[in-house]
């Protein structure tokens, strides 16, 4: 596994870690930190002159907002300093200014709690860190160099004290590198309870985007089914009274047997698609019936065992139909198998599927395939979904849905 954190790197491979950028990344991290710490007591000072200078326009709090504004930049640019030791996605909670004017954006920013964890390390940075990452550096390489220079033929005890702090300094630079890191990321990076909004308007928009799509395919096999297929009829009746006024055997009479067979070969498709849209089997009997009726017009074996309690809600049933549908099509298209298999168990209320084909492998959900949307859909019902498809094959789609069965 490639490490992700200095940590990691030092950990995994502590002897190749010494040819690897971990230990200049490190040494990058903590130069450049000891420039954005010291850095960081003139922008804490230039804030308060900002906030004063504010003062007439915004009254009481201008000097607080000066140095909020202040400490926002120092974090931002220790976001951006992580990823030399810190190659994980660094969540940024930086917003920037909203139309509905600076005004209400500062009043926003001064009452979350990452704005004031910023506050805290831009103190913190200024007041210890940047101390410590120079004094990191100074005893990993300054002290080695003033042993080197203090050492004659008397003093050569210096010379090999010198020696040993050089070569552990790739691993005392990177152990305080990686403790820094981390320190960084606990302060900055957003907590649980603060994204918990956020990802819940996510997935609330998610559920809102599918329930909205499935209304829509509701409305679309209504009106295909009350419009276009009673249209079709209504012309197949037109034309089969056509054919009895004309002679019989004569070039019009062959041309309305062709069209009868061409429009009842339309309508057939129609009502296919009318049945794929909203199957009603699927309203009047259940997901199990559901899938054996779809299964018997695969043009794939499909062995199908769903064994389960009742019914389940309507929601979680109609999602997981699909579901199923949209990975039974993925098999016929890519997989190039000759037969398949769906099976699912209900355990404490967990509904577990497993859609297997004995195709030629290779799915992998990294690549954009059809696997993408099976995991956008279950995550309107939280369900999860693990993929076994070495090159070669078979193929195993894992499924997990929470539910419970009314």
């Amino acid at each position: 596994m490639r490490p992700k954190t200095a940590w990691q790197a030092m950990a995994q491979h502590p002897l190749s870690f010494l040819t690897s950028s971990w230990p200049w990344r490190s040494v990058a991290y903590l130069a450049s930190g000891v420039l954005v710490g010291a850095a960081a007591v003139a922008v804490l000072a230039a804030g308060l002159v900002i906030g004063l200078v504010l003062l007439v326009v915004l009254v009481g709090v201008a000097p607080l907002v000066g140095v909020v504004l202040s400490s926002m930049t120092v974090a931002t640019i220790e976001r951006r300093r992580l990823r030399l030791v810190d190659l994980d996605d660094t969540p940024n909670p930086h917003r920037e200014p909203e139309e509905r004017g600076v005004r209400a954006w500062i009043s926003t920013r001064l009452t979350e709690p990452v704005t004031w964890r910023e506050l805290g390390f831009t103190l913190m940075s200024a007041a210890a860190l940047w101390w410590l990452d120079l004094l990191v550096l100074f005893f990993s390489f300054g002290v080695p160099a003033l042993s080197f220079e203090a050492a004659d033929g008397d003093t050569w005890p210096w010379a090999v004290f010198g020696a040993f702090v050089l070569l552990a300094s790739p691993y005392t630079v990177t152990s305080w590198a990686g403790a820094r890191a981390a320190l960084a990321r606990t302060m900055l990076a957003p907590r649980d309870e603060e994204l918990g909004s956020a990802l819940q308007e996510v997935h609330a928009s998610r559920v809102r985007l599918i329930d909205a799509f499935d209304a829509e395919r509701v409305r679309i096999e209504r009106d295909l089914h009350d419009g276009a297929q009673q249209r079709l009829i209504s012309l197949g009746m037109t034309l089969g009274l056509m054919h009895l006024d004309t002679p019989e055997g004569s070039p019009l009479s062959a041309q309305l047997t062709e069209a009868q067979a061409q429009l009842s070969a339309a309508h057939e498709e129609l009502r296919t698609l009318i049945r794929g849209l909203n199957p009603p089997v699927l309203t009047d009997h259940g997901l199990a019936a559901a899938v054996r009726e779809q299964a018997s017009r695969f043009p794939l074996p499909v062995e199908v065992d769903l064994s389960l309690p009742g019914r389940l809600p309507r929601h979680v049933e109609t999602n997981v139909y699909y579901l199923i549908s949209e990975a039974m099509t993925n098999i016929a298209r890519h997989s190039g198998a000759a037969s398949a298999k769906v099976s699912g168990r209900y355990h404490a209320d967990l509904l577990v599927l497993e859609i297997s084909d004995d195709g030629h492998g290779g799915a992998d959900p990294a690549l954009g395939s059809g696997l993408t949307g099976l995991a956008d859909r279950l995550t309107a019902v939280d369900g999860r979904m693990r993929v076994s498809s070495p090159t070669g094959g078979p193929t195993l789609l894992h499924v997990e849905i929470p539910c419970h069965f009314g």
